[in-house]
C-alpha cells in the first residue's frame, strides 16, 4: 500500500473537514493515470480485500455497541459501509472538486484570501509538510502540492531516510 497519512496530533489537522478537503484535492485518477498508467487500484481500508476491511459493509450489532459510548465519533456513511474516497475526472485541474475542498474549508474557518488560505481568525496560513522516502514518493507528493496550490495550501516537501521517516 501506498498512502499520505495525516498526523492527527498536529492541531492543524484536528478538524475532519479540513483532512476531508485536503483528501478531495488528492486527485489519485490523474496520478494513476498519468504515472502509473492505469495500473493502480484504489483502495478505501487500510486492510482492503481482507476480513478486516469495512467498506462496503455495514457495522454490525457487537461493533454499534461497542461504539454506543460515543455518540458522533464514527461518521453516519462510515458505520452504514458507504464510504468510498473521492473520485475525480482525471484532469488535474477538477473545478467541482476544488469548490467542494473550499467549502469544507471555509465551514473549517478558513478563507482565501489572492491565493492563500488563510485561517479566519488568526490570519495564519494553512501550511504543512508532506515527508517522503523515495523519489516516486516525491513525484507524487509534487503533484499532490499542485493540486493544494490551487486551493492556496502551501505544502513543504521533506525527503528522509526510511529512519528518519519511523521516528
Amino acid at each position: 500500500m501506498f498512502a499520505f497519512v495525516f498526523n492527527t496530533r498536529r492541531p492543524i489537522f484536528a478538524d475532519i473537514r479540513v483532512r476531508e478537503a485536503i483528501s478531495l484535492l488528492f486527485d489519485f485518477e490523474w496520478i494513476n493515470h498519468n504515472y502509473f498508467f492505469d495500473l493502480y487500484r484504489r483502495t478505501a481500508s487500510y486492510y482492503a480485500s481482507s476480513e478486516l476491511a469495512s467498506n462496503g459493509r455495514a457495522a454490525d450489532a457487537r461493533e454499534r455497541a461497542l461504539l454506543a459510548a460515543f455518540p458522533g465519533a464514527v461518521r453516519p456513511d462510515i458505520l452504514e459501509g458507504q464510504w468510498a474516497p473521492p473520485v475525480t475526472d482525471a484532469s488535474g485541474r477538477g473545478r467541482d472538486t476544488l469548490k467542494t475542498a473550499l467549502a469544507l474549508l471555509e465551514a473549517a474557518g478558513y478563507e482565501l484570501r489572492g491565493s492563500q488560505l488563510l485561517e479566519r481568525k488568526t490570519g495564519k496560513p494553512l501550511t504543512f509538510e508532506i515527508l517522503v522516502t523515495s523519489r516516486d514518493q516525491e513525484r507524487v507528493a509534487l503533484a499532490f502540492g499542485r493540486d493544494l496550490k490551487r486551493a492556496g495550501i502551501a505544502v513543504r516537501l521533506r525527503n528522509v531516510d526510511a529512519v528518519q521517516y519511523d521516528r
